[in-house]
């Protein structure tokens, strides 16, 4: 596992267990009781939400164009008949969980989204610089309503945060509780674009399993309480909200009256300001300005008929993209010769610092791109062949990869280099190596645990790459247990 992946993990785990001592201790502060919250029918609310959740905006549906309604809620109905949406086999304290929520990433090409440890790639939407194919004329539209969807909020969070900002000036609140002086998102000229969009699909009647909201007693929760992750820092999220009527909601209506979907806010870990509950009709979308996604939670209240949301937002892809790894992988095979009149391979050099470089890479190919994607089973080939095309070219990539660790270590045994070149060399790829030893076995056993085993067969996590410690194609085995005992033994013989 490359440093930053190590890094990455290390954090997610103390932030993890951080996240769950606050969530303990609240819940004793709390003990049998439970906190306040407001609605629209409270004298309350919009006092309370103009002094603690400022950065929350509302963008009511009869203000969106109907066209776009149209286009978009079509493209929501297509996607799901088409079935293009998918629960997420993600990595949640140390244990693998399937989302109640079933989703698809659409945005940029190239782009991704890490959440939960899992990075979703994005389908993209129709982009002037790129030639993609999709499997149906449909589902190209579809991508295009999103796109539309996409530069219609982001010119509305322009708006919003103007408005925000003109408020902010002529109120009595005091500017710590309400400026967005220090906000990147404050010069409209600087705003980054919305780069994907999650689309979620929520559909109460199938959905058996809903937890109760444990702190106000708002309801039943479809998403728990949470920070949005991978995001620019500081960045608005947009969110485009549809509820429709089926036959099961029909059912419903005869037995009582249809409850609306409502987005939960809190400030975070704080039990003095009351909670607030904003009711979602069809069509309606709203926004957390600026850093409200920092400083406030926020959780989704299931209402009585299945919904979607269309949750446009800045990834923070600097590690993120096709482009990046691309790149990437460059930089790592810069370091292989191939000689023309053989067509033998060999490395430039054999510095230390340019070895355990290409290494760490290898590694981030392996495990934050090819194994995430293909643990995603077959989905991306439902949409368009944009990733499948991508994922072939980091392949290459990675076995050549696999090609200069085999001549590495070649080197190494055959004692072709000094003892002291040995030494460094060894003591500085064995971490990565048997990193990659114990990721390949965890992605492995991710592969074939149970929940795993119960998705539709073109949804199953495929553990590739995989190949057979006797395959002529491959330079190096796919277990290396007996390379890691080699190199002990090396390491104890050198010191």
């Amino acid at each position: 596992m490359f440093k930053g992946n190590t890094r990455r993990m290390k954090r997610y785990a103390k932030g993890d267990s951080e996240k769950e001592v606050k969530r303990q201790k609240l819940l004793e502060q709390i003990g049998d009781s439970k906190l306040p919250y407001v609605t629209p029918k409270d004298e309350t609310f919009y006092q309370l939400w103009k002094t603690k959740y400022a950065k929350l905006a509302i963008h009511e549906a009869p203000e969106t164009p109907a066209e776009l309604h149209q286009n978009v809620q079509k493209a929501f109905l297509l996607l799901l008949q088409h079935g293009c949406l998918f629960q997420d086999l993600v990595r949640l304290k140390g244990k693998d969980v399937l989302t109640p929520v079933s989703r698809i990433l659409i945005g940029q090409p190239g782009c991704t989204y890490r959440y939960l440890n899992t990075r979703l790639f994005a389908v993209p939407w129709p982009d002037d610089k790129h030639s993609i194919m999709y499997n149906t004329e449909e589902l190209a539209d579809a991508c295009n309503a999103f796109s539309e969807l996409n530069k219609f909020l982001y010119n509305q969070t322009r708006l919003k945060l103007q408005q925000y900002e003109t408020d902010a000036q002529c109120s009595s609140v005091s500017p710590q509780q309400i400026s967005l002086e220090n906000d990147s998102e404050t010069n409209q000229d600087e705003m980054h674009p919305y780069n994907v969009t999650l689309i979620n699909y929520m559909n109460p009647h199938n959905m058996f399993y809903l937890k109760e909201e444990p702190y106000f007693g708002m309801g039943q929760m479809a998403v728990s309480w949470h920070h949005d992750e991978n995001l620019l820092d500081e960045s608005t999220v947009a969110v485009y909200s549809y509820s429709y009527q089926d036959c099961a909601s029909e059912i419903f209506e005869d037995e009582k009256a249809l409850s609306n979907w409502h987005v939960g806010l809190k400030i975070a870990w704080d039990i003095e300001t009351p909670g607030l509950a904003l009711p979602l009709n069809p069509g309606d979308s709203y926004f957390m300005l600026g850093d409200l996604n920092k400083t406030h939670q926020h959780c989704v209240i299931a209402g009585s008929q299945p919904r979607f949301s269309s949750t446009h937002r800045v990834a923070e892809c600097s590690e993120g993209t096709l482009n990046y790894i691309k790149a990437r992988c460059q930089t790592a095979l810069n370091n292989l010769l191939v000689i023309p009149s053989t067509g033998e391979k060999e490395l430039k050099s054999l510095e230390v610092d340019i070895l355990q470089q290409a290494e760490k890479i290898h590694n981030e190919v392996e495990f934050e791109w090819l194994r995430q994607f293909w643990f995603q089973g077959k989905r991306y080939t439902k949409c368009s062949n944009f990733w499948i095309k991508a994922m072939t070219d980091l392949e290459d990539d990675w076995r050549q990869m696999e090609t200069m660790s085999s001549l590495m270590l070649k080197g190494v045994v055959k004692q072709t280099w000094t003892q002291e070149v040995r030494c460094n060399i060894v003591n500085s790829i064995f971490p990565l190596l048997s990193e990659r030893q114990d990721l390949r076995r965890e992605w492995s056993e991710r592969c074939r645990c149970k929940l795993a085993k119960s998705l539709p067969v073109d949804q199953r996590p495929q553990c590739y790459p995989y190949w057979e410690e006797d395959d002529p194609s491959m330079p190096m085995p796919f277990d290396l247990s007996k390379i890691l005992s080699e190199l002990e033994h090396l390491i104890k013989e050198m010191d």
